[in-house]
């Protein structure tokens, strides 16, 4: 049976059937539902499995990137969302999803404080919109969404990607194995802030964090737009290397796809 997947859209979410054709082309039934319908009929959760918070430029960011669609979500959703979680279901928040999911207090959810503003996206660090190529390192083992992945060439596109949590909370999160991603260099060593490896300032170059069970995810890159190859801005010279080998190259970037098949496989594996 294939797993249900609601992708969320409306108000400038703009990622949508990108991230759809993702999950499409792993074996998953997916829908794209916009916001005022999934409020309308809130039955729609009950019958998925995996819910999508893609990226995008929800209401403008005129009230801070994420803000406005999350209190939409709380004012209307959050009892079912909350359900939905107690449930075993996975969620994954990309970019502005991401940011969505830190301002409902979804992530990192300590102690279980779901609901909870713990962390928060700032602007990035030299203030201004980021649109480039990095490489991130997986460094959690509790993360449904990235089993068997070790890193991945991906892109961002953000204003507000600068991760921020007070001393306590990053403790407790590194103690927790809540950091999922973090930017690295070329060589895989940390970036430790330094500009372009880290993009955005970010505190310990946090990419993506997911909460206590490993279900709910969020982060800045986008691995909708990177699952394939020829996206990718290095293709043309890594195909004419390996034409002149005589070996062949895939079309597909599987880092960035097994994002979305982890998540599809940990349904599957369950029936």
């Amino acid at each position: 049976m294939k797993p249900k997947v609601i992708v969320i859209t409306g108000y400038g979410i703009n990622c949508d059937e990108e991230t759809a054709f993702a999950f499409n082309k792993v074996g998953a039934d997916v829908e794209i539902v916009h916001i005022n319908d999934l409020t309308e009929d809130k039955s729609k959760l009950k019958s998925a499995q995996i819910l999508v918070f893609p990226g995008g430029f929800s209401y403008g960011d005129d009230t801070g990137s994420g803000k406005a669609f999350a209190n939409k979500i709380k004012n209307n959703l959050f009892t079912e969302i909350k359900d939905f979680i107690k449930r075993g279901n996975l969620i994954i928040g990309i970019c502005n999803g991401f940011q969505i999911l830190v301002n409902l207090g979804l992530l990192p959810a300590a102690n279980g404080g779901y609901g909870e503003k713990q962390v928060a996206l700032l602007h990035n660090q030299k203030a201004r919109f980021e649109c480039r190529w990095v490489k991130i390192r997986v460094e959690s083992n509790i993360c449904v969404f990235t089993k068997g992945i070790k890193e991945m060439n991906i892109p961002i596109a953000h204003g507000e990607g600068n991760f921020y949590a007070d001393e306590k909370m990053m403790s407790k999160m590194n103690d927790s194995d809540q950091v999922v991603f973090r930017y690295v260099k070329e060589d895989s060593t940390l970036a430790e802030g330094e500009f372009p490896f880290n993009p955005n300032g970010a505190l310990e170059d946090v990419a993506g964090i997911c909460d206590e069970t490993g279900h709910i995810l969020g982060m800045m890159p986008h691995p909708e737009r990177s699952i394939s190859f020829l996206s990718h801005p290095d293709y043309y010279e890594k195909r004419e290397q390996a034409r002149r080998r005589k070996i062949a190259i895939s079309e597909i970037y599987e880092p960035a796809l097994m994002i979305f098949e982890n998540a599809v496989n940990y349904f599957k594996q369950k029936d």
